[in-house]
């Protein structure tokens, strides 16, 4: 069955890229409704955004969609794979801004706040986008690969020069509360050298060493340290995780990521739904439902720091 929120779920803190204060609510939707962003700063017939891999406009540093009004919500990509992990299909999100809070960089912050308003079933199927063949895109030394599979799993491999980071890599299936447990609470990072540059050009604003982890060289910056010594690439999982849910409901694939960011998960999206016998969509019967991502996934799930 599909899921939505019992109650709303509100945020507030500031733009990652901006600084400036938002607030976002998260609120229950009907049945079939999918994800949507309002902009309750605009006028009300521009204010709707859907959740939709063909409303992304290209954005290096996070995942922007943008209407036919030309308003926009950018940093969407944490929200979105809470709600993809946490088995939420139906909600409306309301924003006064057009960045979604940075909160502590992670997507703990909302997956808490989801289950601490409780998530409810609807009398209606979940539909899943079953991959049946190979989709690849590359761009230089970074390729995004889509394959079939019978639950959404997830492979990435990252390299940096930074000795803190190197070389990391991780495979995880997403059944049930895989999401939670292990990629939630992983902070978005950063090189020194990248915060000094963005924030020369009016970007990561609201950049701190609280809502990032920031690198130099072989030093971890942040405050506190790593909460995984792998944290750099299960956050850059739970980034795939969030653009892939932009597909308009979950997938039945298997990910792989090399070295790939929020513009090549798009770019892939966009190729796979560009071939018709590459992808179909599937009503799922009770046993695929219970491979899916969020599935069952309670507070015990969170992780022990969260």
């Amino acid at each position: 069955m599909q899921n939505t929120l019992k109650s709303a779920a509100v945020f507030e803190g500031q733009g990652l890229h901006s600084g400036a204060p938002v607030r976002m609510v998260v609120r229950p939707a009907s049945a079939n409704f999918g994800i949507w962003f309002k902009r309750t700063d605009v006028e009300s017939r521009h204010a709707l955004i859907p959740a939709y891999w063909d409303r992304v406009t290209p954005s290096r540093l996070c995942t922007e969609i943008r209407n036919a009004g030309d308003i926009s919500v950018s940093t969407i990509e944490h929200v979105m794979a809470a709600l993809a992990g946490c088995a939420i299909h139906n909600a409306m999100i309301e924003i006064d801004g057009p960045e979604v809070p940075i909160l502590d960089g992670s997507a703990v912050p909302f997956v808490q706040g989801f289950l601490a308003r409780g998530i409810i079933e609807q009398a209606e199927p979940v539909r899943a986008i079953r991959i049946l063949k190979a989709v690849e895109v590359t761009e230089g030394a970074a390729s995004a690969r889509l394959d079939p599979a019978d639950m959404l799993e997830i492979d990435f491999r990252i390299q940096f020069d930074e000795a803190a980071i190197g070389t990391q890599e991780k495979s995880l299936n997403l059944a049930n509360g895989a999401f939670v447990r292990e990629l939630c609470d992983s902070r978005t990072f950063c090189r020194m050298s990248d915060v000094e540059l963005m924030q020369a050009n009016g970007l990561a604003l609201g950049g701190t060493l609280e809502n990032a982890v920031v690198f130099e060289g072989d030093r971890v910056l942040s405050p506190g340290g790593l909460r995984h010594a792998d944290e750099p690439v299960r956050h850059k999982m739970l980034d795939a995780m969030g653009d892939l849910y932009l597909a308009g409901g979950p997938i039945l694939g298997r990910y792989t990521g090399i070295r790939a960011g929020h513009a090549l998960t798009n770019r892939l999206l966009r190729a796979l739904f560009a071939d018709p016998e590459a992808w179909t969509m599937v009503e799922c019967s009770a046993q695929t439902v219970g491979k899916l991502p969020g599935v069952g996934v309670c507070r015990n799930d969170l992780p022990a720091k969260a």
